[in-house]
């Protein structure tokens, strides 16, 4: 049995420059913290005495007669990456639900890969971790997704991550006293707006128009810079942090028209009217989790403005993914899932069998030795 501990994620800044058409060219840069919300997921190889091959259980549960006929087109991905045949049994639970904007669906990408890894015994470093996801989720299953998701989920912590016109990435963790990142924590509000969407669908969209917001990307990759001076430097005032995220907001708004809409700026306009000086909607846009930075004597007033909205109590995490759980047991003999296909065929079913060995009479103690076995 493994179980492996995946952290979500919250970017500041930089979102959108992390997509290889853009920083391939240009470069690119987030301002990115985990959070103490996380994915989990149990896999352990399925021993063969059930009537399936493998066993997925998400938001839907999948009993599959062999791997490449799962749907969920993330595990079937990491199965035929690390080319596993053999049947296994893979649950997935979470903190918080998916497509709302906290990079869910490349954790669960990481926690998976980390998972099937320690069921074959073998690790992975961060780096190649974050790696093979993103040619996971990018190559293999073609998805419109940038690159700091999975490096977020694979590290863990406050980071500044640069992604290189070579292609390469680079992790450097925001150095700063620990009462900064506490006192920064402590001036952030999640709230959910209760609006799920497919980050992908919204990301295609912006990757359309690119070439054309090279001015905007330019002053979100800035932007970068100057956020992580705010962190770094306990001389500035952190509500520098929070005005910035206001300006950041304005511009990667009008990236696509698909990012936010009519709900999504009022809920904003509310939470800035409370009093919150700065604020964002998290992932590629369109609903999920809504950001806001507000001063502790407002965070009641904000609360109260939005009550109808459910708010997330939120922390910093320095843990990436990792596994929580690991009890390798003995494999079953692969004869054993032969003879299971041969017993659980269609054509062989046990209904079939019982009424062949009725009609050639076995006595009764033959009948349950056959089944039995």
């Amino acid at each position: 049995m493994i179980i492996t501990s995946t952290p979500l994620r919250i970017s500041f800044f930089g979102g959108g420059t992390d997509y290889p058409i853009w920083y391939r060219e240009h470069g690119g840069a987030v301002l990115a913290t985990t959070i103490d919300k996380r994915c989990y997921i149990t896999c352990r190889r399925l021993p063969p005495f059930f009537e399936y091959h493998s066993r997925v259980s998400y938001s839907k549960v999948e009993n599959v007669t062999r791997n490449d006929a799962i749907e969920h087109p993330s595990v079937r991905a990491c199965l035929q990456f690390l080319r596993i045949e053999e049947g296994v049994e893979i649950h997935h639970v979470a903190d918080l639900p998916a497509r709302t904007g906290l990079g869910t669906s490349s954790a669960f990408t990481v926690g998976l890969l980390l998972a099937l890894y320690a069921l074959k015994e073998q690790m992975r470093d961060k780096q190649t971790l974050a790696a093979e996801a993103i040619h996971i989720e990018q190559v293999l299953l073609q998805e419109a997704v940038g690159a700091q998701d999975q490096v977020s989920a694979a590290y863990g912590g406050f980071n500044r991550i640069n992604f290189l016109t070579d292609g390469s990435i680079e992790v450097k963790r925001v150095l700063t006293a620990q009462n900064r990142l506490a006192e920064l924590e402590q001036h952030l509000a999640l709230y959910f707006t209760g609006f799920a969407r497919t980050a992908s669908e919204i990301a295609q969209e912006q990757l359309k128009v690119t070439s054309q917001r090279q001015k905007e990307l330019d002053t979100m990759l800035l932007l970068v810079d100057e956020a992580e001076s705010i962190v770094t430097d306990t001389s500035r005032s952190l509500d520098e942090f929070g005005r910035l995220l206001h300006e950041s907001w304005k511009i990667k708004r009008t990236l696509t028209k698909k990012i936010t809409n009519a709900s999504i700026d009022e809920i904003y306009e509310a939470g800035i009217g409370a009093g919150a000086l700065g604020g964002k909607l998290l992932g590629a846009g369109g609903g999920g989790f809504m950001l806001f930075y507000v001063r502790p004597e407002r965070r009641e007033a904000l609360r109260t403005r939005l009550k109808k909205l459910l708010c997330v109590p939120l922390g910093f995490s320095n843990r990436g993914s990792h596994v929580v759980v690991y009890e390798p047991e003995e494999a079953y003999d692969k004869s054993l899932a032969m003879e299971r296909g041969a017993i659980y065929a269609p054509e062989t079913s046990i209904s079939v069998a019982k009424q062949t060995i009725e009609a050639e009479s076995v006595p009764n103690g033959l009948l349950a030795t056959a089944f039995q076995r």
